[in-house]
């Protein structure tokens, strides 16, 4: 029923919409013959102003017969409308000509109404009569220059390169006042000019410097540089850059980095030279700058001939070596420092500041290949001034004794010359090897600053490890010196405690001539290490543990070689063993007024060492019958299962041979059999006594020999 009585109603709703859609048809097709019509009439009469308003319109009502385009009539129309378009773009683009011929007559003074309203009607037509128009434009605004700055014009020489930015900086000007009207301001007209401007100069300044490439010479170079990267500064500042990655221009390759110095970025070179000298390499970074999009439009062109760059830096950082090796024959080794640690000599920093400079200044030339080729040189001269400046200068060791006899050692004279190497050359050791430490440290930030600087591609080829390598050794070789200067100085002492006749002590008293000797050199070394190396107190440490890993085993080797030795003889020794050892772990901090905890892996190689010499002494103190309980406390005490070390106890006990054979049997087949598995290493430990026991042990020998006295 309701559908019955709806049915009339819908029949009229659709008549009305049919309706509707018809009369705004017609209209819209009314509207497209009276536009169609006037558009060719205006055009005709180059009414480019109405014209712009109009063909706008006529080309949105012709978007809604894109579906009636089956209809003859409509065709027709559309047709019309393209033919319009076309002459249209010819009629401006030979009113452009006219106006701005490309040979011949000069510009006229102004622009003109009929043109600005050309522009406006080119946003609409097809995008290409833009295109032709700005090319046109600024190729004929741009051929003034060309004829000026020919490849065989004196002014188009690398020296006269500031008249070429200055000219354009006065045709930018010129364009703004007369023609700055014209064309649209979202057409960017100003900064395509000086686009192009760079593409035609850096076209021209590659063409020219092939040809005369001899003549290019690196201050010539670098003020080219300087005004070009100082011009590209001037064009970030002045334009967006927007127009670099338009269709119609050609496209720069993606710009590196920013090292654009005209940009206000708080981190300036100086301020990162600071950074590095002190070491600050975990301070947090402030933002950079934003990109330069200009960067390298003009100034790329130079990077094919920066080797002459490359080649003057190479020369005069050889030059600067040379005059740190003379400076350093004239003036001598530093002189000592006790107060703030060994002085670092100042050619390392005067280096490290160089080497910043020309950082930064290549980076802002280029951060690819010639980025690389400074790199190699860099590294060519941290090893150069490793050898020259700090290996070179490192005191020679000498074959002699140190010219100590033992009467003289025995006669203990006061301030006795015992140490090979003055206290000048001391110092100047301690320098070098902390120079060879900040070398060390801030070379390898030099390392991780060439790598920010360079093209990302080529990070993996900037690597300085093998120079570090080379001021690692220095400082090894430099602590190596002090081990064996102050090992030396020892040396005769040992020998002289080999060489006394210990069967003949008759009793125990103070420490032997040859400890005070050796204490003596421990106290005239040492303080003055420790003072020189207070900068570097990881190297001081090291120099200690390798004294100790030295002294000891060649302090076991002469005790080996006391022998025969009487009962006295063997609690003198050990007196003496136990002095040493109380100086040993005192080392680090003697002669010093703020005494410091030795360092846990000295104090632990001190014990172990000094606590065998003292279980040495104390197998050859006891009986040697019965000749099982013998082998069996050398087995607990030494836990030295090594026949050659037993048949030397046996030597200094002063042993005959046929005694000294029966023992040798016994002791081999008294040797336990060591389990297999983990189990050996901790039995054998059990049998090793701890450090705490051997104290105690040590303070009963104090007192039975006090008793004696």
């Amino acid at each position: 029923m309701v559908k019955e009585i709806t049915r009339d109603i819908k029949q009229l709703d659709h008549a009305k919409r049919h309706l509707t859609t018809s009369i705004t048809t017609l209209n819209h097709l009314h509207m497209l013959a009276g536009g169609v019509d006037s558009l060719e009439a205006m055009t005709r009469r180059r009414q480019y102003g109405e014209v712009a308003n109009l063909l706008q319109g006529v080309m949105n009502v012709l978007e809604h017969f894109h579906k009636y385009m089956g209809i003859p009539q409509i065709r027709q129309l559309s047709e019309r409308v393209k033919a319009a378009q076309t002459e249209l773009g010819q009629q401006i683009l030979a009113d452009f000509e006219e106006a701005f011929p490309s040979q011949g007559t000069k510009r006229p003074g102004g622009p003109s109404n009929v043109l600005r309203d050309a522009c406006l009607i080119a946003n609409i037509l097809d995008p290409r009569i833009k295109q032709e128009i700005i090319k046109k434009f600024i190729k004929q605004h741009l051929s003034e220059y060309l004829v000026l700055f020919q490849e065989n014009q004196d002014v188009a020489w690398l020296d006269k390169i500031d008249r070429r930015y200055a000219w354009i900086k006065r045709q930018l000007v010129d364009y703004e006042e007369k023609f700055g009207r014209m064309f649209p301001r979202e057409w960017y007209m100003t900064e395509r000019i000086a686009v192009e401007f760079c593409h035609v100069t850096r076209t021209e300044l590659a063409k020219i410097m092939r040809t005369r490439a001899k003549e290019i010479e690196v201050k010539l170079l670098l003020f080219a540089i300087q005004r070009t990267t100082n011009f590209e500064g001037f064009l970030a500042k002045r334009f967006s850059g927007c127009t670099l990655t338009d269709g119609a221009l050609k496209k720069l390759e993606s710009p590196p980095p920013s090292t654009n110095p005209f940009l206000e970025d708080e981190s300036t070179p100086e301020m990162e030279e600071l950074a590095m000298e002190k070491g600050d390499v975990d301070q947090p970074k402030k933002p950079k700058a934003p990109d330069n999009p200009f960067h390298g439009i003009v100034s790329k062109c130079f990077e094919p001939h920066l080797y002459v760059y490359i080649e003057s830096q190479d020369k005069n950082l050889g030059e600067l070596i040379d005059r740190f090796v003379a400076d350093f024959k004239a003036q001598g080794p530093p002189k000592p420092n006790t107060d703030e640690g060994g002085a670092v000599l100042p050619s390392c920093a005067d280096l490290f500041v160089y080497y910043k400079k020309c950082m930064v200044q290549c980076s802002q030339l280029s951060t690819g290949e010639p980025m690389i080729a400074l790199s190699t040189i860099f590294q060519k001269y941290l090893r150069e001034y490793a050898w020259k400046i700090l290996s070179g200068n490192l005191p020679k060791t000498t074959s002699s004794s140190g010219g100590l006899t033992i009467s003289s050692l025995l006669k203990e004279k006061e301030g006795s010359e015992a140490a090979k190497f003055t206290l000048e050359e001391l110092c100047l050791i301690c320098s070098i090897l902390s120079t060879a430490e900040y070398c060390l440290a801030t070379t390898q930030q030099l390392e991780e600053k060439l790598k920010e600087k360079v093209d990302v591609s080529l990070t993996e080829r900037i690597n300085l490890t093998g120079e570090m390598d080379t001021f690692s050794t220095v400082i090894s070789n430099s602590i190596q010196l002090l081990v064996q200067d102050l090992d030396a100085a020892c040396d005769p002492a040992l020998t002289a405690m080999s060489k006394m006749q210990w069967q003949n002590v008759e009793h125990v008293g103070d420490q032997s001539p040859y400890v005070t000797s050796v204490i003596l050199h421990i106290k005239q070394n040492v303080p003055i290490i420790r003072d020189n190396l207070a900068s570097t107190r990881k190297y001081f440490t090291q120099f200690c543990i390798k004294f100790a890993n030295s002294f000891i085993p060649k302090f076991i080797t002469h005790l080996f070689k006391c022998k025969p030795i009487s009962m006295v003889g063997a609690e003198q020794l050990l007196l003496d063993t136990h002095s040493l050892k109380m100086v040993l772990l005192d080392l680090p901090s003697i002669g010093s007024q703020v005494v410091r905890k030795a360092p846990a892996s000295y104090t632990k190689i001190v014990v172990k060492g000094m606590t065998r010499a003292e279980m040495i002494l104390k197998v050859v103190m006891a009986p040697h019958e019965p000749s099982v309980v013998f082998v069996d406390n050398y087995i607990k005490l030494l836990t030295d299962c090594n026949t050659e070390t037993f048949q030397k106890i046996l030597d200094m006990k002063g042993l005959k041979r046929s005694e000294q054979s029966s023992m040798l049997e016994l002791f081999r087949q008294r040797l336990p059999t060591p389990p297999a598995g983990p189990e050996a290493s901790s039995s054998l430990s059990l049998l090793a006594p701890t450090p705490e026991q051997e104290s105690s042990r040590i303070r009963k020998l104090e007192k039975l020999i006090k008793k004696r006295l």
